[in-house]
């Protein structure tokens, strides 16, 4: 499970899961399909650079700072979309990649309480 992001509103944390559920709470709306986009590039001289390491063979470091960083970007997305709704929690969240700097987070956004009734919020990023 993961949750907050420093983009949602200090005061809010966001539940952020792969699963359909989330243990120990129930769901009181379920509010729809937010997702996260972003589009990233490279410099024409670092595809350059890229495209002779990929000769070579090997991880091509440059690439997976560009993927992290986009990953990163678009799960923050999809946290302030979320948070805009009035969401507390996203559920079965995905992220999909068309290419190598094209990323897309999209999941079910939802508030939830515990089972008790209490607002639920969790403090774990991951």
């Amino acid at each position: 499970m993961q949750a907050s992001t420093a983009s949602a509103a200090p005061s809010r944390l966001m539940i952020v899961t792969t699963t359909e559920n989330i243990p120990g709470t129930r769901v009181v709306k379920t509010i729809g399909q937010v997702f996260g986009l972003t589009v990233r590039s490279r410099s024409l001289g670092g595809n350059i650079a890229a495209g002779l390491k990929s000769l070579a063979g090997g991880e091509i470091r440059s690439y997976v700072k560009l993927n992290e960083d986009a990953r990163r970007q678009a799960l923050d997305r999809m946290v302030q979309n979320a948070a805009a709704m009035g969401a507390n929690a996203v559920t079965m969240m995905r992220e999909m990649g068309r290419t190598m700097s094209e990323i897309v987070a999209y999941g079910t956004a939802q508030v939830v309480e515990t089972a008790t009734g209490a607002a639920h919020a969790t403090n774990a990023r991951g």
